[in-house]
């Protein structure tokens, strides 16, 4: 597991496409992203798949401004873009359509995500990560509009003290999938 970090929202929205604000309805411009986590339980040393489990997904925009927080940079209270959660289905699989995130000072390019279940006997589990994208694949991403009016550099993943923790085994695979592009993630949860 790694950090949660300070902008974990719970804002309850059941939806695959996390690219809008609901209340606007406006879309956050950049690249998609078509994101497949598949969340397993690991018993005895066996993957099989965990349905019925609960998996939010959150991340910043292009230009680095996460949604429903008050930041230095500017509030965003109220608006709910680029957060959702999906549940996960007999395969253990949830699919989300998002944007490749931009970048703020401080960190690498990542995504968070959380993952609740309920056990037998009514405990609950819960396991909360964050997912990064490739140096090289990020540098070809934000020299595009919109995240390249930023203008700044941003943090590479050998210098992000959290990426490093993880030791690059969450590194998403993306591949390009016309109009942007598609990523998957297996994780197996220890939930006994």
């Amino acid at each position: 597991a790694l950090t949660e970090g300070p902008y974990f929202v719970d804002a309850k929205l059941h939806r695959s496409d996390i690219r809008s604000d609901p209340s606007d309805g406006t879309e956050k411009p950049g690249a998609p992203l078509r994101l497949a986590l598949r969340v397993s339980r690991l018993v005895s040393g066996t993957c099989a798949p965990l349905p019925g489990a609960t998996v939010d997904l959150w991340h910043c925009d292009a230009l680095g401004a996460y949604s429903d927080v008050a930041d230095p940079g500017g509030s965003t209270v109220g608006k709910k873009f680029l957060r959702g959660y999906q549940v996960t289905d007999a395969d253990g699989l949830t699919r989300f359509t998002t944007i490749y995130p931009g970048a703020y000072p401080g960190r690498a390019v990542h995504i968070h995500f959380k993952v609740r279940s309920a056990a037998a006997g009514g405990r609950t589990h819960e396991f909360t990560s964050q997912l990064f994208f490739d140096d090289a694949l990020t540098d070809q991403v934000h020299a595009q509009a919109p995240y390249a009016t930023r203008g700044r550099s941003r943090l590479r993943n050998a210098r992000d003290g959290i990426y490093r923790r993880a030791r690059g085994q969450l590194t998403l695979a993306v591949t390009p999938a016309a109009p942007g592009y598609a990523a998957s993630f297996d994780l197996a949860l220890q939930t006994a």
